[in-house]
């Protein structure tokens, strides 16, 4: 059959009418294609196959002299960045940091761009100060060695619903190996087993394949166990700098201590509240002088209710004062009648 979309239309036609007929108590067969869909099926074959002309051409080299440029001299590249500002220099350094897939140290962007590691140093602490946690969208970690643009915690929700991905968490044995490795590492299975007390194996396979850990030799004993460590990567999921920036155990042990305590203290009573507290803070010349200041201002109170209680009964003897002195002013007053 050919792809002309009227016989296309036709063929449909009559698979719909069906073969031999169909009685009048027959279903009506559902409808076929429309001629619009019939068209745009017909299109996307064609797009598939491609253009036949052009079957037996080979394709021409569109990328100009990519195989023949060769890569600026560092020397050359170094004195130009001896001569940029420093706010050229950050865009740089942002720039390396935004294409690069993992963290970069200092030495690796400066033998990238050719700037002094001490211009870089102050570029990544300028960035660091822009990307800050809380303002932009994006931060700046220093991680595994190196820095790194991440996204903000504060945003991670929406990032992991953007790129449909689940929240990577670790199960408690997983966490438990991962702990004594770091704390312990090198260290081998059969130590990584008599600290958890339970089998280790399978989990200490899924941790090297996740490459949180890896193998970093034998142990010169018997039977020459495997040593474990971790890796840059187990740095790079806890957003760790190195492993000196891990918790001490002995941080460890106080904080669970504390903890022992304030779940078997029992609750204190109620402090002393503001009144104690200002009685403890309060300054005995300070107080004195304030007793003082207080008892002339009740003194000062005392005069000026006496001087107001004198001024009422002095407005209150001129008011009368001056009613007897309107009666008498008043026609035919004190006078009988004739």
């Amino acid at each position: 059959m050919s792809g002309d979309p009227r016989e296309l239309a036709e063929a449909a036609e009559h698979a719909a009418a069906g073969e031999g007929g169909a009685g009048p108590d027959a279903a009506a067969p559902p409808p076929g294609p429309t001629q619009a869909e019939l068209e745009a099926m017909q299109a996307a074959e064609e797009a598939k196959a491609g253009d036949p002309a052009l079957d037996e051409v080979e394709s021409a080299e569109i990328h100009a002299g990519a195989e023949d440029e060769k890569e600026e001299p560092f020397e050359k590249l170094a004195a130009v960045a001896r001569r940029l500002s420093e706010p050229r220099v950050r865009t740089i350094v942002e720039t390396l940091l935004f294409l690069a897939e993992r963290p970069l140290s200092e030495e690796e962007i400066q033998k990238a761009s050719g700037i002094e590691k001490e211009r870089v140093a102050k570029a990544l602490d300028k960035l660091s100060g822009h990307y800050r946690e809380g303002v932009c969208g994006i931060v700046l970690h220093e991680v595994a060695g190196g820095w790194q643009l991440r996204t903000s915690p504060d945003n991670s929700a929406f990032a992991r619903r953007f790129l449909q991905v689940k929240p990577q968490r670790l199960t408690r044995a997983a966490l438990e190996t991962l702990a004594i490795i770091a704390y312990r590492q090198p260290v081998t299975r059969p130590e990584i087993e008599e600290i958890r007390g339970v089998d280790c194996g399978a989990v200490v396979k899924a941790l090297l394949e996740r490459k949180l850990v890896k193998i970093l030799g034998k142990k010169e004993e018997p039977g020459r166990p495997m040593l474990y460590g971790t890796t840059r990567e187990f740095l790079e999921f806890f957003a760790l700098k190195d492993l000196a920036s891990l918790p001490t155990l002995r941080e460890f042990h106080e904080l669970s201590v504390e903890h022992r305590e304030i779940v078997e203290k029992a609750p204190e009573p109620e402090g002393p509240g503001i009144a104690g507290i200002v009685d403890e803070l309060a300054d005995g010349k300070l107080q004195a002088d304030l007793e003082a200041k207080r008892a002339e201002s009740d003194a000062a109170l005392e005069e000026l209710e006496k001087a107001m209680e004198v001024a009422d009964e002095k407005a209150r003897a001129a008011a009368a004062a001056l009613g007897e002195k309107q009666q008498d002013d008043e026609p035919g007053s004190g006078q009988g009648e004739t």
